[in-house]
């Protein structure tokens, strides 16, 4: 296959991985607080995107059983009929049977993920990873600069139409899978599924031990679960801000959401920049106070009368800012990786670093609630900080000399 075409399926693919994690982070929370969901159920959505930050528990089935194709295309069938069946129910109560159809849409996007990334793997040689890498990032931010469209669209259709578009794009991924079967084969059922489990858990365990036997390993696992926090216990709450300010879909969707992603982009790869120029310690340092103080924009913005320029500069600055951040930390956990455990060890890191949005969220609702929208932006800009006092001890891991 030529790379020409590999780069195809990446964008493809890539764009299918993004398409699930934007709905449920930035089109459902709109959807169900314009039909008056409260904030603490909004919050407590964020619980449903475990699912993501688990998946490595079930991702050696994947390696024993079927075909990747199978994997990819049965978990977008999933995805498909739940976002068919979402708008047949009551959107202004969310009961037991729509908690658990709203959790179908994670639970089978991580399984795709999961089939998508080995098969991507699988399909590039070492010498086109990096182009791969950039194809790859850029068809995710594609998906979630979608999810503003969508919100135009629900502006201008209605709701329905909006979750019918997005059911056609996964349709649409799905057609495009099934044209080119002989080229997305993967792996059938592995012939010893005993010794590969056993490889699974030892090549796990000797990732974990080679964390564990650098000094400071727990205080360094801290930092990497708090150094977004005051970021994502923030975001939940942005949509339903802009919701309960009045501000259209159109808006919503073309400023918060898509001029959002080309802003976190930007900042993303500036902070990659600047942690070149500087270094991993002293980027995570000064990029990471910058994202933090982007929250005390929102915060200004959330104690003034509502002001569109004053609310617009808010959600640049604040997407902006937490690129910047975005860069330096993604360096620093794969430099911290051990090149013979390097897949198994940025998974970890990445389930990791995703249990902060899914913990922080869950409480965000209910803070919301309780102090209202600008005292609660302020608590996460001081929730920015406990990470900087760990530095110390994340300094010693960004030496090559301290690894052992």
């Amino acid at each position: 296959m030529t790379l020409q075409k590999k780069l195809f399926w990446i964008t493809v693919l890539y764009f299918a991985e993004g398409f699930p994690f934007g709905i449920l982070y930035d089109f459902l929370p709109v959807y169900f607080r314009e039909h008056s969901i409260s904030l603490r159920e909004i919050g407590l959505m964020s619980l449903i995107g475990l699912p993501w930050t688990l998946k490595f528990f079930w991702a050696p089935a994947i390696d024993l059983w079927g075909q990747r194709r199978h994997w990819m295309v049965g978990s977008q069938i999933g995805i498909i009929l739940a976002l068919m069946a979402i708008p047949l129910f009551d959107p202004t109560r969310i009961h037991l049977t729509l908690w658990l159809l709203l959790l179908c849409i994670p639970l089978f996007s991580a399984t795709q993920d999961i089939a998508i990334d080995a098969y991507s793997i699988e399909l590039m040689e070492q010498r086109e990873m990096g182009r791969a890498n950039g194809v790859r990032i850029a068809a995710y931010r594609l998906a979630l600069m979608a999810m503003g469209g969508l919100l135009v669209i629900a502006g201008w259709m209605g709701w329905h139409a909006a979750f019918v578009i997005a059911a056609a794009v996964m349709i649409l991924s799905i057609l495009i899978c099934s044209r080119a079967a002989d080229r997305l084969t993967g792996r059938v059922k592995a012939p010893n599924e005993s010794s590969i489990k056993a490889r699974v858990i030892e090549v796990t365990w000797g990732a974990l031990k080679q964390f564990d036997s650098r000094p400071g390993f727990l205080l360094v696992m801290l930092f990497i679960l708090l150094f977004k926090l005051g970021d994502m216990a923030m975001g939940p709450m942005l949509k339903p801000f802009w919701v309960d300010r009045s501000f259209t879909l159109a808006q919503i969707g073309l400023v918060s959401v898509t001029i959002g992603v080309v802003m976190t982009t930007t900042g993303a790869l500036l902070g990659g920049f600047l942690t070149d120029r500087w270094g991993i310690f002293h980027a995570l340092w000064i990029l990471g106070l910058a994202q933090a103080f982007s929250n005390l924009f929102y915060a200004f913005a959330a104690s003034m009368p509502t002001s569109v320029p004053l609310i617009y500069t808010a959600s640049i600055v604040e997407s902006f800012s937490g690129g910047l951040g975005t860069g330096p930390f993604l360096a620093f956990l794969m430099s911290i990786c051990d090149k013979r455990h390097a897949a198994t060890q940025f998974a970890l890191l990445s389930a990791l670093f995703g249990l902060t949005r899914v913990v922080s969220g869950a409480f965000s609702g209910f803070a919301v609630e309780e102090i209202g929208y600008a005292s609660y932006f302020i608590v996460t800009f001081f929730l920015a900080f406990p990470a900087f006092i760990l530095l110390p001890w994340v300094k010693n891991w960004t030496n090559p000399g301290a690894r052992s």
